[in-house]
Order: structure tokens, then sequence, then C-alpha cells
């Protein structure tokens, strides 16, 4: 009964404890085992959307899509606006404490997928 108590006074203080801290740092928050696809910051300042996004919106419909917010917002708006067109939730991540080469990650909510290839080669883009 005392380790529960302790667990919790720690919750308190502390906040809940996170899994897989430098996974979720990489990938806008998420972690790895969710992501359907992940852009880099170069491909997502390209004037141009990646257009399979979109189908992958509608093949995944509990899916979320997180932004880099060290990105420009002129940017992120173009997947922005796609979000909302295709009714997914969207999270500027803004961590100063952490920086990633990843600009885009499209992951589902609550249930692990493990894709094998997540990133977009330069010549598909």
């Amino acid at each position: 009964m005392s380790g529960n108590l302790e667990d919790y006074i720690d919750k308190g203080i502390h906040g809940v404890k996170e899994t897989n801290i430098d996974e979720r740092k990489k990938f806008l928050s998420t972690i790895k085992e969710r992501v359907i696809l992940a852009l880099t910051n170069r491909q997502v300042m390209k004037n141009t959307t990646y257009q399979p996004i979109q189908r992958l919106m509608k093949q995944y419909p509990d899916c979320q899509l997180f932004l880099d917010g060290e990105i420009n917002y002129a940017y992120l708006s173009k997947y922005i606006k796609l979000a909302n067109k295709s009714n997914v939730p969207f999270t500027i991540v803004d961590d100063l404490k952490s920086s990633t080469d990843i600009g885009l990650v499209l992951a589902t909510k609550n249930r692990a997928i493990n894709l094998p290839n997540i990133y977009i080669k330069a010549e598909d883009f």
C-alpha cells in the first residue's frame, strides 16, 4: 500500500512518467510504432505538398498530424489545410528543449501499426 501512495505522490509532484522519451522527441511527441508517415523539415518546406498524405489521411481515419513548431507557419499551413479538409486533428509541437529533423508526422492516435517504411525518399516526393 505504501508503494501505491509513493507512486501517487510522485505523479502529483513530477507528472506521469513518459515512455520512449528520445523517440517522442524525434517524432514530435508520438512513438515510432504509431507513425504512418514522417517528412523531414526540408521536405515540409518544399513549395508543394506530399500528395499521398491526403490518401493516407483517409486510409487511417484515426490518425493525427503532428507538425514541428520550429518551421515557419507559411510552410505548415498547406498541411494544416489538408488536415482540416480531411477532418484530421493536428498539433503544432513547440518543444524548445529539443530539436528534430522531422517536420511532419502522421500517426495513429492510440494503436501501434509498425509500418516498415515511414520515411519518404527525396526522389519519391
